[in-house]
């Protein structure tokens, strides 16, 4: 089969497309022909060696795809060849024509979407209503702030917490990627590349910000602490701009605020939370108050200048590989 391996961390230029071993379903695996590979930040720092899950070269990245299924494990039982499923791989490998998943980890693809759609659910979406709903335990009428809005994790937390309740302050670092955020819902919006984007969304939401979604650390990650009101939650989901400085936990004693982190693969341990998640986002898609909002879509082969276009962030929405 053709794939995209890198052989030894780096930036993008250590993506390969090239020829690899088909993969074998192991007894509780299901065999997926890929129709679409949903990119995500977590793959570009799987690259360079900066995620969690530590690379086996060669190296096959990829969290999220959609397609048919091609075969299984003798101890499969809720699939059969052909049907069309998403899948969440907890150890990459979608960047590639055939994958394998646990079953655990596969779903069917909701009534009515593409293979292009489906592939931007697994990760993503699941993520954002996970860190809305049980990290940040969000409440109608609160502020939530949405950091890199017009992103593929971002256009669902605006939509997932405008369904909440919540009033969203979304922020971007350009005016087309913070058009996007308005045009799914957001209340308000920050550039913060601008140095003063804290004190804008205190202006804009008078006292400050009940809930901070964390993606980006870095320099970033200062700010969204000092936009918390009282008994506000912080909750950490990654840093695309790298670490942020060293926090005293103390701090958050004088405010009595919080700070919590959310895993998506970790969660995945509880089967049922999961098939809850993904029955309630099915049933948002289907009643049309959510929606997938694709940037791009690119060949398999150009995977390489699809990272380099995601770290430069000039693209909007979610991008999909397409074997």
């Amino acid at each position: 089969m053709k794939a995209v391996r890198f052989h030894e961390v780096g930036g993008p230029e250590v993506l390969r497309f090239e020829e690899a071993p088909d993969p074998a379903p192991g007894a509780r695996d299901v065999l997926i022909h890929v129709r679409a590979a949903g990119v995500n930040f977590a793959d570009t720092m799987t690259t360079e060696g900066r995620y969690y899950l530590r690379p086996r070269f060669p190296q096959i990245p990829g969290l999220e795809v959609a397609g048919e299924v091609l075969g299984m494990g003798p101890e499969v039982r809720r699939f059969r060849v052909g049907d069309r499923v998403m899948a969440v791989l907890t150890a990459g490998g979608g960047y590639a024509e055939v994958c394998v998943a646990p079953e655990a980890y596969v779903t069917p693809v909701p009534e009515g979407l593409d293979f292009v759609q489906a592939a931007a659910l697994p990760v993503q979406a699941v993520t954002a209503d996970h860190v809305l709903h049980l990290a940040g335990k969000v409440r109608p009428g609160e502020w939530v702030v949405v950091h890199s809005a017009a992103g593929g994790t971002g256009t669902f937390l605006v939509q997932l917490a405008k369904l909440a309740g919540a009033r969203v302050i979304a922020t971007a670092g350009s005016e087309e990627r913070l058009g996007l955020a308005r045009d799914l819902g957001a209340d308000a919006l920050v550039d913060y590349s601008q140095p003063d984007w804290a004190d804008r969304v205190k202006q804009v939401s008078v006292r400050g910000a009940d809930v901070v979604v964390e993606s980006v650390g870095g320099d970033v990650f200062e700010g969204s602490f000092r936009c918390l009101v009282p008994f506000g939650r912080l909750v950490v989901i990654g840093q695309s701009a790298g670490p942020p400085p060293a926090f005293n936990p103390l701090r958050l004693m004088r405010q009595n605020q919080s700070m919590v982190g959310y895993y998506l693969m970790t969660a995945m341990e509880d089967e049922e939370l999961m098939a809850q998640t993904r029955e309630r986002l099915a049933a948002a898609l289907r009643d049309g108050v959510l929606r997938v909002v694709i940037g791009e879509t690119a060949p398999l082969s150009e995977a390489a200048e699809v990272h380099r276009r995601l770290l430069s962030r000039s693209v909007t929405g979610k991008i999909v590989l397409i074997p």
